[in-house]
């Protein structure tokens, strides 16, 4: 080990700067094989303490848990180390395979659902060669994508078992949410394929109606985008079950001097998971929201606890939508149901609650009003942009002079 672990140190140390595209695909490859065959004596290790209860000497009853707390696996990837690992003694071939790197570890935990037992008993029954298709299935696997060795097995599956009863669908479900110490999350997770099919046709939805024109992100960047209207819109429709006694909601506390100050304030505010925000983020919250008055003591302790207000009454917020029609940016056709109201002169700096003083925008538009862009409505009504430096932003053809109708 001390070994494998020396030679790791000389690879990390090798500077790859001078490298092209080539040289690096030629660096990789061999890298990518010595992953497999290390997560194949992974795999082996953890079948092996699986098989002596090993995780009992740390407290714990399978390798499953003792994976999660102590190798920090996410769940979905800790069944998959164990399921592969368990199925090295039923599949040789499949083994053999993994153990020169021939095969991937997401692909190894998807060839030993073959050998589960309940597959067994089923290809037992129906006089199945198990050997002869831990050749065949292998034999995809070392030659094809992840994606078609999924398939094959599925379809050796369905073969197996065409008249089982129809499996549940959620007992394939699975998401890790893991919460960093910034406050961003990352998150993992599996769906079976009609539970996918919903969820990728909401995000798809909102993905292909947010776009706008000179749209710069990245493709996973309109998704995740799109994940977070998802849940937006299931926030602000109220509909959410209750928690404790009160609708879930996004809190966050902040002191009234940043607050106010113009500054960006950065760690300023607190949400209720203890994540810090900048005090530009909290006055993004606060357009649309309600706040709440508490005054504290020198030793921290709530002295006074003042009514909630919610900025924008309903009354407000439903002339904005009939006059605005969804969010006002430049080039931006997000509907009113995925905008907030946004103060033109901030409330938290003497602005008023009025419709005069009111904007419709959207997330990420809302956002960058707060970062330097600015959002102003003529006489005429029409809505014009303009970048921080001050340039107006213009969506069509013209060249000189405002658009004939519609925002600028």
């Amino acid at each position: 080990m001390d070994e494998l672990l020396a030679s790791v140190d000389a690879l990390a140390a090798e500077d790859l700067t001078p490298l092209f595209g080539p040289a690096l695909l030629e660096r990789l490859r061999p890298l990518l094989v010595a992953q497999n065959r290390i997560a194949a004596e992974i795999a082996r290790t953890v079948a092996e303490c699986d098989g002596v209860g090993a995780a009992e000497h740390d407290g714990l009853t399978t390798m499953g848990s003792w994976l999660r707390g102590h190798g920090h696996l996410s769940d979905s990837e800790a069944a998959r180390v164990v399921r592969a690992g368990r199925a090295l003694g039923q599949l040789p071939v499949m083994a053999a395979a993994f153990a020169a790197g021939e095969v991937t570890a997401e692909q190894a935990a998807v060839l030993g659902a073959i050998a589960e037992p309940r597959m067994l008993a089923l290809a037992a029954d129906q006089g199945v060669d198990v050997a002869a298709f831990d050749e065949l299935l292998t034999g995809v696997a070392r030659t094809r994508p992840y994606a078609d060795t999924t398939r094959a097995v599925r379809h050796y599956a369905d073969r197996l078992d065409a008249d089982g009863p129809e499996p549940d669908p959620t007992e394939g479900r699975r998401l890790s949410i893991t919460r960093h110490a910034d406050g961003s999350i990352s998150f993992r997770g599996d769906l079976d394929a009609v539970g996918g099919e919903r969820f990728t046709t909401a995000v798809e939805a909102i993905t292909q109606a947010g776009r706008c024109a000179a749209d710069q992100r990245t493709r996973t960047q309109q998704q995740a985008d799109a994940l977070v209207q998802l849940s937006d819109t299931a926030l602000a429709t109220g509909a959410l079950p209750v928690l404790r006694g009160h609708k879930p909601q996004v809190i966050v506390t902040i002191g009234i001097a940043d607050l106010v100050d113009a500054a960006t304030g950065p760690g300023a505010g607190r949400l209720a998971s203890g994540a810090l925000i900048s005090a530009a983020r909290a006055r993004w919250l606060a357009c649309d929201g309600a706040v709440t008055r508490v005054v504290m003591g020198p030793d921290g302790t709530p002295l006074d606890h003042g009514r909630t207000l919610r900025l924008v009454p309903p009354h407000l917020r439903r002339a904005a939508e009939v006059r605005d029609g969804g969010c006002v940016f430049a080039g931006c056709s997000a509907p009113t149901g995925w905008c907030d109201v946004h103060h033109l002169l901030e409330w938290a700096n003497g602005g008023e609650t009025s419709l005069a003083n009111s904007a419709l925008l959207c997330e990420r538009h809302h956002t960058k009003v707060h970062h330097g862009f600015r959002v102003e409505r003529d006489t005429d009504g029409r809505w014009h942009t303009w970048r921080p430096d001050g340039t107006q932003i213009r969506t069509g053809p013209w060249t000189t002079g405002p658009p004939m109708s519609g925002a600028a």
